[in-house]
């Protein structure tokens, strides 16, 4: 069977709706012979559809009609399709964790959890917001979320969530399971935002005037899963935990960068 992402999503693909049988074939080899990103795979698959429509437009009208829409509802549906390719393709690559990894996963899952916990104690000491709320109401709220949730953290340090144990499992992530070249261009992409003057403090909220660091796909695909509530950010070689919401630095962790 075919593994590599770009034969996991041809391999999707009804054989009706291909431009040609003899294109799907070199698509097929293609993934065969080399390691395509997923990106570039949804790129393929897309002008793949694309060319599809074209060739059927050449029909008559109401069979290109039927097919416009069987075609629309595949596109509508292609986010779906390439998250269950996305998680299928990490299943396949990561090995089973150790019972020490998997102590450092549900640790870090824990501390996570109670951070939600606390948020949502925070949260349900404000008035909620009204449907038709002002921005400057909104401004109010959120400087009040932050306040609350800093209050109620009050003393907590760095190494929270991020304890030494966890740390030195995200950082060997990144150090075994990339190509010397993979951390080149990981190292590229988040090394040139400009996060310069962001606090690396516990509690601080990160500045809405600095860049949020996009990780790379290929690191998210390692790193333990987060909820919605929180997301992973870089700023220089340091790792962050942060609110969605409020952008409220909840940890972070230093040498976060091969």
């Amino acid at each position: 069977m075919n593994t590599s992402p770009l034969g996991l999503v041809c391999s999707k693909i009804p054989a009706w709706l291909q431009f040609s049988p003899a294109l799907h074939q070199i698509f097929i080899r293609r993934a065969s012979k080399t390691e395509t990103n997923l990106n570039s795979c949804k790129l393929i698959v897309f002008l793949q559809l694309a060319s599809s429509l074209r060739f059927h437009a050449a029909m008559k009208p109401k069979k290109f009609q039927r097919t416009a829409i069987v075609l629309g509802l595949v596109f509508s549906c292609a986010p779906l399709l390439f998250a269950a390719i996305g998680t299928e393709q990490q299943k396949e690559t990561q090995a089973p964790a150790s019972a020490q990894e998997k102590k450092v996963l549900a640790d870090f899952d824990r501390h996570v959890k109670d951070y939600l916990k606390q948020r949502e104690r925070a949260k349900a000491k404000l008035t909620p917001l009204s449907k038709d709320a002002k921005p400057e109401q909104i401004d109010a709220y959120q400087k009040s979320f932050v306040e609350a949730l800093q209050g109620m953290r009050a003393g907590t340090k760095p190494g929270y969530i991020f304890n030494t144990e966890t740390a030195d499992f995200f950082r060997a992530i990144i150090k075994s399971d990339f190509r010397p070249d993979e951390k080149s261009e990981i190292r590229q992409t988040i090394l040139t935002a400009d996060t310069k003057g962001v606090p690396l403090k516990v509690n601080y909220p990160y500045p809405e005037t600095k860049e949020l660091t996009q990780i790379p796909p290929s690191v998210l695909l390692k790193f333990p899963q987060l909820p919605k509530e929180v997301k992973y950010r870089y700023v220089g070689r340091n790792l962050l935990l942060v609110d969605t919401d409020n952008n409220l630095i909840v940890d972070y962790m230093p040498n976060a960068l091969p």
